[in-house]
């Protein structure tokens, strides 16, 4: 009995090292001669992208090849060269030196970004003479310029580190927005939240995010329909000073794409916390769907329509309440005013108190977006952002799925195992 409960707990914990989650960034603090290439994971965030998946392979350039590569890019296109070296499925000298047919097409971390069209986002593995292996971009014409050098790191089925000669590149990688050439309020329009933008003009918030934008900022911008949602307090009602913390709510002072979002814990800092818990965000995560968490309410992150290090900017489905403002009483019931924003005055103009808790005492609390909001007023953009996240995850499920389908496969029969040891023993 005692020697069957040692046999299963010893295969359980090796069960739990097989899933366990790699961290890209510590692994190649190990190596000198990749601190460079480390050190763009971390600038660009890209290593939290790399650390949320569970199977990838990364193919990394020597301090001499990263140099060459970052010398006159922007941190935004340098983020693009990361992803398409970073290779959704597992490979390692063995699988590279045995592709069937002597080569192979697999996806990359560019593949879900949304910006790759046509095969952009997928790398050509291929056997070459003398024995190397090549790496290219898929696109028609693209050149084997990087090839296989050695293995770094292997944690087979989940992780492989494998050092290349050359990034890989192709006519239009490098072509990503700037955040410094970009007109945020005509951005915000086009992804369909207008009125925010409006509100941030007459606030003059604008002028605090643009401030923000050299050292870090994450803007989360709410869509026209999360201004007509029931049960919205009437903004129009706020003081000047607190409409401007509501606004300076919506970002945070860092820059924060999704991947990373999910990596946050605890009370997260805005540009209007004032002290210790004051005004801050937490972040709710499971799977690919991230929200923000206000403590009264929690708002999904749609869509990114801006992501140029150090700058990002979502959408979000409704807007975020904090409770300093609306005392963490529940949401006025369906019937408050939702056009309020669309002409809100300006700070000066506006001398109302904010909602009083009291008055709204026995309604019931607003839990937007459980349901459809009102259609949208008549000059929203037809391609408002709410549904790309439903893309964004039906691509990462299939460029998880050829290195996952191993990982599963061999858990599956550990556990299966684990069952038949315990029954024969005990």
């Amino acid at each position: 009995m005692a020697a069957a409960r040692r046999l299963l707990l010893l295969l359980a914990v090796t069960l739990a090292a097989a899933a366990r989650a790699h961290n890209i960034t510590d692994i190649l603090d190990g190596y000198s001669e990749y601190s460079l290439y480390n050190n763009y994971l971390s600038q660009t965030k890209v290593c939290d992208e790399i650390n949320g998946r569970s199977t990838v392979t990364c193919l990394v350039l020597t301090n001499g090849a990263m140099s060459s590569l970052a010398a006159n890019l922007s941190l935004a296109d340098v983020k693009n060269a990361l992803r398409l070296l970073t290779l959704l499925d597992y490979y390692d000298p063995k699988k590279l030196h045995s592709l069937h047919g002597g080569s192979e097409l697999t996806t990359t971390l560019y593949q879900t970004t949304g910006d790759a069209s046509g095969d952009m986002g997928h790398v050509n593995i291929t056997n070459l003479r003398g024995g190397k292996v090549g790496f290219a971009s898929a696109e028609p014409g693209s050149k084997f310029q990087a090839t296989y050098t050695k293995s770094v790191k292997e944690e087979p089925y989940n992780l492989s580190v494998l050092e290349v000669s050359d990034p890989i590149t192709f006519p239009g990688l490098f072509t990503s927005p700037s955040a410094a050439s970009t007109n945020l309020t005509a951005l915000l329009d086009k992804a369909g939240c207008k009125r925010f933008a409006r509100l941030i003009v007459s606030s003059g918030v604008v002028k605090t995010y643009q401030a923000a934008m050299d050292k870090g900022l994450t803007l989360f911008a709410p869509t026209d329909d999360a201004f007509q949602a029931k049960g919205l307090p009437d903004l129009g009602k706020l003081t000047g000073a607190d409409l401007v913390a509501l606004l300076e709510y919506h970002a945070l002072p860092q820059y924060a794409p999704k991947a990373s979002l999910k990596t946050m814990k605890g009370g997260i800092p805005t540009l209007a916390s004032t002290g210790k818990g004051k005004y801050d965000l937490s972040v709710v995560a499971k799977g690919d769907d991230v929200s923000m968490d206000t403590g009264m309410d929690k708002s999904r992150v749609a869509s990114t329509v801006l992501d140029d290090t150090p700058v990002t900017v979502h959408t979000v489905d409704s807007v975020l309440l904090p409770p300093e403002l609306f005392g963490g009483a529940p949401s006025p019931a369906p019937g408050a005013s939702a056009d309020a924003p669309a002409s809100a005055p300006a700070p000066e103009a506006s001398s109302a108190p904010a909602p009083s808790p009291n008055h709204d005492k026995t309604k019931p609390k607003h839990k937007s977006p459980a349901h459809s909001p009102p259609a949208p007023p008549a000059d929203t953009p037809d391609t408002a952002p709410a549904e790309s996240p439903e893309g964004d995850e039906e691509a990462d499920k299939a460029d998880d799925k050829n290195g996952a389908t191993a990982v599963s496969m061999g858990i599956a029969a550990m556990v299966a195992s684990v069952a038949l040891v315990g029954a024969t023993l005990l």
